[in-house]
């Protein structure tokens, strides 16, 4: 088995899906790795850190695709916009597993499909605890919800802590998190960590002890929510008349605070909104919104993805891709989530793509030159 790592071609994408530390395990138990020059640089890692491990470092794309059986990425086919010359190059029959935005038609995947490419997609990974060191998703939200706080922060016209000087007391910041979540529950202990005073709500009533452990408070608000969760532990969307009745009763706590972080996404969704034009007009000026669903239409209507605006003294950032600000951790987490995933399908050195296997059948996307899941080749239209 050759495994083989490629430079990411996406726009502003710094990970890189493995790096040195995981190089080691994969040699020793078998299997050659081979890399694109210059795959780690923007993570902090160097093409020496790696051939130190034992992997081998080729010149460009072509000769990485040439070799490998398993192709480790972070973004690929509908996430990373992958053209078909850089598909037509992968081998027939070879794995592929990264993040490949599996919600969306895109012709990546009916050219995997026709290749004969067994590919994964870790976005799908289900959230069971066999699969939690697997689970690519809560790694990359975790970094995501400490960013948007450090973010916040930096943009906020004041303090976070409190402080008590000879010229007078500084009272702390307050700030609101939306959607506690992994993000959410990181973005609560950074927010305090700094020294705000911190309060949360969630559609989810469960979460409740989760927000008072990290010494937030939990905002009560009279929804009827029981069907909010998922099976797997996900948010499930609700429709619009529960949203504006949420509007409506989060409008004052909004205009209370100084932070707001809002992280409410479903997977493969239009992000639901939260934060409307008015409930941002009667926040006082100089607050911040860390709209963390901003690639997915926003939590906030005055979001623009990518962009920082300004509305009636309030800040309003639209983030895109934050784990990949930290690139250096966020490649050391991904890395140990994707080589844990790829030893689940890939028996005596040889992929074994086990149907049965409740992780392999909710990550797989084409296989044997099909479509496995009903649902995904539905979302699909293949």
């Amino acid at each position: 088995m050759t495994v083989g790592v490629l430079r990411e071609t996406f726009a502003g994408e710094r990970r890189v899906a493995l790096v040195p530390a995981h190089v080691g395990p994969l040699v020793k138990a078998g299997a050659a790795v081979v890399l694109e020059t210059g795959a780690g640089w923007e993570a902090g890692f160097r093409d020496q850190d790696y051939a130190g491990k034992g992997a081998e470092i080729a010149a460009d794309a072509a000769a990485v695709l040439s070799r490998a059986t398993v192709l480790l990425t972070v973004r690929f086919a509908a996430a990373a916009e992958s053209d078909a010359a850089l598909i037509g190059r992968l081998q027939e029959g070879a794995a592929l597993i990264g993040f490949l935005e599996p919600w969306k038609p895109h012709d990546s995947f009916a050219r995997l499909r026709d290749r004969g490419v067994s590919s994964f997609a870790m976005e799908l990974m289900p959230r069971i605890t066999r699969a939690q060191s697997m689970d690519a998703l809560s790694s990359m939200a975790n970094l995501a919800g400490y960013k948007a706080a450090v973010m916040a922060a930096a943009s906020l016209p004041k303090m976070l802590p409190m402080m008590m000087t000879a010229a007078g007391t500084i009272v702390p910041a307050r700030a609101f998190i939306v959607g506690v979540g992994v993000a959410g529950l990181q973005a609560i202990a950074t927010a305090r960590r700094l020294g705000a005073v911190v309060s949360a709500y969630d559609v989810r009533p469960a979460v409740r002890e989760q927000v008072q452990s990290l010494g937030a408070r939990f905002v009560e608000i009279e929804l009827d929510a029981e069907d909010a969760e998922t099976s797997d532990g996900y948010a499930r969307q609700m429709d619009e008349d529960f949203y504006r009745r949420q509007r409506e009763l989060m409008t004052g706590v909004l205009a209370e605070s100084d932070i707001v972080i809002t992280t409410a996404a479903v997977p493969g969704k239009t992000a639901p909104v939260l934060v409307t034009r008015q409930m941002v007009e009667a926040m006082h000026a100089g607050s911040v919104i860390v709209d963390l669903a901003a690639e997915r239409g926003g939590n906030c209507a005055l979001t623009r993805a990518g962009e920082t605006v300004q509305h009636n003294g309030v800040t309003i950032l639209g983030p895109l891709n934050l784990a990949s600000t930290l690139a250096r951790d966020a490649s050391q987490l991904y890395s140990k989530n994707i080589t844990a995933f790829l030893q689940t399908i890939v028996k005596d050195g040889e992929l074994a793509v086990d149907g049965d296997d409740e992780i392999v059948a909710a990550t797989v996307v084409t296989h044997a030159r099909a479509v496995p899941n009903e649902e995904t080749r539905s979302r699909l239209q293949l």
